[in-house]
């Protein structure tokens, strides 16, 4: 049945949407997370009224403002992309995937864009503590837009809250709230804002840096430090905590990408976590590149088996597991459920026939059938081919473990920093201050891997189990996808060259009215 697909298209249409929303991702953490910071930095001015904190929001805010006029011009594009390259996907998920984003771009991308022009020329304008609460409400809003993105992310992870329509072949919303609220949804708010805090702490940690190395702007470097080493390790611990449930919520609901993360083929009771490894062919199957296996690997004992779980005893299904079934621990084998999909996408097919002709028993007789089977719709796709149900093994185990090792190094930088602080020894510890700055372009690879995991880790699914991304593009040339990509690309890059090259004046010129 996919011999109609055009797999140049497929890869072409995804190679771009990955583009525009890597892209994307650059500008996006540091929006989110220097807003809070520099709200923190204008209430301690507010509060105290010393005109030091005034000269550090107000440097800080320039930066921030570079970087959110360019976050905001990929972002659209990338919007504009889901009628573009995906109308397939863009019609099956209906309403669903639509409202989050309608609510995003009404209230949140409203309140920010409302108040960011306050926050920026309404210095004299308005009083201080309007022009505060107006700085507040802009990182408030820059937060909620995520939130109602990351909540349409989410439902494709982990559908629920719907049911699908065989008149309209369309997803519809059946409880908002279920959408709203499901635990694939909160964890992956949570631990996604709280790492863009990381970031952003980072970045003011590593620029700030750079002044004690050059001795300049001493006061106000110390001062951005305090506050961003604080905000940063409340944030970085946060990030392990809501990473942990997210792990969790990915055993239960995308096992095949669990298992892939850890480089797990055969399922076992009391898994290790593998702390370090190198991914390498594996002689059982030479002819399936998706099977990999470690040329060598430092292993936790049962640490897998808890992280899942919360017990160091419990089964985790590995990729072979899942292929070909595991009937002790109840696991179906693949082709089952391409079985069960193939008869669900029947069913539908027959349902529209029914229709057509008006025999309403034959149409009650398919639409049972296309409802006990519909949990398995994608799965009828793959036929011929169930290994591509196996995301890329490397690739998802080396952005988790990329991701994770980096996050420890960031909580050790902010206590370091803390505790250099609060030592007096911030000026003189020039091997750390050298370490912030080279842990700002750290924190923007953290950040890349962990989207990597959430997305290339789930492929082959653009809704997970229900339609995968072959059946999700547009019908479209893939030349004129391919040559767009190639455009966006000299568009997306020459944005990042002038937001460094703009970003790097700024803190070359430093902040206004002195500093000491």
């Amino acid at each position: 049945m996919h011999e109609a697909f055009d797999y140049a298209l497929v890869d072409w249409s995804r190679a771009q949407f990955a583009l525009t929303a890597m892209y994307h991702w650059v500008f996006v953490p540091l929006t989110l997370g220097l807003a809070f910071i520099i709200a923190i930095m204008e209430t301690l001015y507010v509060s105290t009224g010393k005109e030091e904190w005034k000269r550090i929001t107000k440097f800080w805010m320039i930066l921030f403002g570079v970087n959110f006029a360019i976050g905001v011009a990929t972002g659209i594009i990338l919007e504009f992309e889901f009628g573009t390259n995906w109308s397939n996907y863009s019609w099956f998920v209906g309403d669903i995937f639509g409202a989050p984003l309608a609510i995003e771009g009404i209230l949140a991308f409203f309140l920010e864009s409302t108040f960011i022009a306050v926050m920026f020329f309404g210095w004299d304008k308005v009083s201080k503590k309007f022009h505060l609460a107006a700085t507040w409400l802009t990182a408030f809003g820059a937060n909620i837009s995520a939130l109602w993105i990351l909540v349409a992310n989410a439902w494709m992870q982990y559908p629920v809250g719907m049911h699908f329509n065989p008149d309209t072949a369309r997803n519809e919303m059946g409880n908002f709230w279920e959408v709203f609220l499901s635990p694939v949804a909160v964890n992956k708010f949570l631990h996604t804002i709280s790492s863009a805090y990381t970031l952003a702490a980072i970045f003011v940690i590593g620029v700030s840096a750079w002044y004690l190395l050059k001795k300049r702007h001493v006061v106000f470097a110390k001062k951005s430090i305090v506050v961003a080493a604080t905000f940063g390790l409340v944030a970085i611990l946060y990030t392990i905590v809501t990473g942990d449930g997210s792990a969790k919520q990915m055993a239960r609901k995308q096992p095949m990408k669990f298992a892939a993360m850890e480089g797990l083929y055969h399922g076992t009771s009391g898994a290790g976590l593998v702390a370090l490894g190198i991914v390498v062919d594996n002689q059982e199957d030479p002819d399936n590149e998706n099977y990999k296996d470690f040329a060598l690997k430092i292993e936790i004992p049962n640490l897998l088996s808890y992280m899942a779980y919360s017990d160091f005893n419990s089964f985790i299904p590995g990729v072979k597991d899942l292929m070909e079934g595991n009937a002790e621990q109840g696991i179906p084998p693949v082709m089952e459920k391409v079985a069960r999909g193939k008869v669900a996408i029947q069913a539908l097919t027959e349902y529209k026939l029914a229709k057509k002709a008006g025999n309403e028993e034959q149409m009650l007789l398919a639409r049972a059938a296309l409802e006990e089977n519909f949990k398995y719709f994608g799965y009828g796709y793959f036929e011929k081919d169930p290994d591509a149900l196996v995301p890329s093994v490397p690739i998802s185990f080396y952005s988790f473990h990329i991701m994770v090792a980096l996050g420890f190094w960031f909580l050790a930088l902010m206590i370091i920093f803390l505790v250099l602080t609060f030592k007096g020894r911030l000026e003189t510890s020039r091997f750390w201050l050298r370490m912030a700055i080279f842990s700002i372009p750290l924190a923007y690879i953290a950040s890349q891997s962990g989207w990597v995991l959430a997305e290339l880790g789930r492929q082959p699914w653009v809704i997970q189990d229900l339609m995968p991304t072959m059946a999700a593009v547009s019908q479209i040339d893939a030349g004129s996808v391919q040559t767009t990509f190639w455009l966006f690309l000299i568009l997306f890059t020459a944005l990042a060259i002038a937001e460094v090259r703009i970003l790097t004046k700024q803190i070359s010129i430093g902040p206004k009215d002195g500093g000491h």
